[in-house]
């Protein structure tokens, strides 16, 4: 009978061999004493890119890009008491957008439960109802079948990735000693379990009924953020668009306004012609075909609550219908959905429908303070991943930054729109794309500050927007209250540059568009992490 140590060790060992087999590549691990064993079992795991961090709220962050970039669940590891509460708010994202996790929290065992043991909280349910599964361990015991932890990582993988994924939360207790007696050989990884989703095909029927229903009416494709979007979506998409003569109202989260698949339906500055009432209302189409996450802009918002068929097409299973207009609901891929109408050739809409749109939205000059963004698209290498901070940055970027012909992955945190953690998600991109570009609001940089501790040794360049406090404010109702500058725009007296300098960043100010342009171009060729301060009125 192996000793506690020994024994802790092999069970976490033979469950970390055991995610492996189930394709996890990558881990991120924030330092701690009762986490030791899975720690351990991590770091010497060659299969698994590991990271540590040592602030658990930018650590899941840090997983959660990781996940948002790659599709495919990140092992996150924190000790035991509140360690694991820190994660709560990337956890939550990650559960409203569709992002697999799998948290680890190591644990006390049951006898030092509810007796006043340091370090020790109720874990089991910490995360609620955002998880799509939990799991309450035992802790380790000498008669147990690694054939069974084996599996139960293959549950958990399989939780994390269908039908809607998100995270999964596996609590572990493990008594003392944490450390094994003696050396213990690396474990075999295990034959893997092949697990294959099916996709989800619209029924022909309700394809013909579809069809019927929007066939010669004017309609418009409206597409948000796309992380459930397949290979070849856009190209489909694109070719259904030009059989129906019809637009396509893509946000930039939708991954269809930069790169070289065909663009030549696709409309970006709607946020401006939408707020002249008198054309939106003139020009009231009678569909909506819809894919992806709600609009981020309220012009778009409200143009689409006016619309008298909505059709939406979500493979996973939430609901996706803010202002509760549905009419057609296809769970299915979005892939499949456009091929399925594709083949079922619906009518195109009336003649001249696309071309009166598409002239108004050419016709539109970008003379905004926001020229800092059509700068930033068209120096960016192509395919760097690209993160867009919430509040009035993606907002701007929605209405300025057009389309180009290189490929940019954007990204956002839109699940639950918070503007924690930011930093460290973009930062998270970087495992899998390399280059990472973040455009955040000076208050979301003071946020997560604590994340510029993970860009060294990265290609990261984080441009900080200060406009003084809380610039979305300005755009909502709270502005016209006497205690607005207190209580809402909260202007910050931090210095972004001793920030930068304090976690060993390149810093640069920037002051008005072509200063902007030269540090963007400067950091570029440079390569390494780089904090850009970008002062806007």
């Amino acid at each position: 009978m192996p000793d506690t140590g020994t024994l802790n060790f092999l069970w976490s060992q033979t469950m970390i061999a055991g995610f492996v087999a189930a394709g996890v590549t990558h881990a991120v691990i924030s330092p701690g004493s009762r986490s030791t064993p899975l720690a351990m079992a991590i770091l010497r795991q060659s299969a698994l890119s590991c990271t540590v961090a040592v602030d658990e709220r930018s650590t899941a962050f840090f997983a959660l890009g990781i996940a948002k970039a790659s599709r495919r669940p990140v092992l996150l590891l924190a000790t035991s008491g509140t360690a694991p509460a820190n994660w709560l708010p990337a956890i939550i994202e990650a559960s409203q957008a569709g992002v697999p996790l799998i948290a680890l929290s190591a644990d006390r065992p049951p006898e030092l439960q509810n007796c006043g043991a340091n370090q020790t909280i109720e874990q089991v349910g910490l995360l609620g109802a955002h998880v799509r599964g939990s799991h309450p361990l035992g802790v380790p015991h000498p008669e147990f079948d690694p054939a069974w932890l084996h599996h139960l990582a293959a549950h958990v993988v399989d939780q994390a990735t269908w039908p809607h994924p998100g995270p999964v939360h596996v609590n572990q207790p493990f008594r003392e000693p944490l450390l094994p007696a003696a050396d213990v050989p690396a474990p075999e990884i295990p034959s893997e379990i092949a697990i294959g989703h099916s996709q989800l095909h619209v029924a022909p029927d309700a394809i013909a009924r579809l069809a019927a229903r929007i066939g010669g009416r004017p309609g418009v494709i409206v597409c948000g953020e796309m992380p459930a979007a397949t290979h070849g979506f856009a190209k489909t998409l694109a070719k259904l668009a030009e059989h129906l003569a019809c637009p396509i109202l893509a946000e930039p989260l939708s991954g269809l306004r930069f790169g070289r698949h065909d663009r030549s339906r696709l409309l970006t500055r709607y946020n401006a012609w939408l707020a002249d009432g008198d054309f939106a209302s003139a020009q009231r189409p009678e569909w909506v075909l819809r894919f992806g996450t709600f609009p981020v802009t309220r012009n778009l918002q409200n143009f689409l609550a006016t619309i008298t068929t909505q059709i939406l097409v979500d493979p996973w299973p939430r609901h996706n219908d803010p202002i509760h207009r549905l009419t057609h609901l296809l769970r299915a891929d979005p892939l499949a959905a456009c091929q399925a109408l594709l083949a079922a050739r619906p009518q195109p809409c009336p003649q001249g429908w696309h071309d009166l749109l598409a002239e108004q939205d050419a016709r539109l000059v970008d003379d905004t303070g926001a020229r800092h963004i059509p700068v930033l698209v068209a120096e960016i290498p192509a395919d760097s991943a690209l993160f867009i901070g919430n509040s009035l940055a993606i907002r701007q970027f929605d209405t300025h930054s057009g389309t180009a012909d290189h490929a940019i992955h954007c990204y956002g945190n839109r699940g639950a729109s918070g503007i924690d953690g930011n930093i460290s998600t973009a930062l998270g991109l970087s495992e899998v794309h390399g280059r990472v570009v973040a455009l955040l609001g000076d208050l979301t940089c003071q946020h997560d500050l604590g994340g510029l501790a993970l860009a060294a040794g990265r290609n990261a360049v984080i441009v900080a927007v200060n406009n003084r406090g809380g610039g979305i404010f300005d755009h909502l109702p709270q502005a016209v209250l006497p205690e607005f500058e207190k209580g809402w725009r909260t202007p910050q007296q931090i210095s972004f540059e001793h920030a930068a300098l304090s976690f060993g960043l390149s810093y640069a100010r920037a002051v008005d568009t072509d200063t902007f342009l030269n540090t963007l171009r400067a950091a570029f060729a440079a390569g390494g992490p780089h904090l850009i301060e970008l002062l806007v009125d």
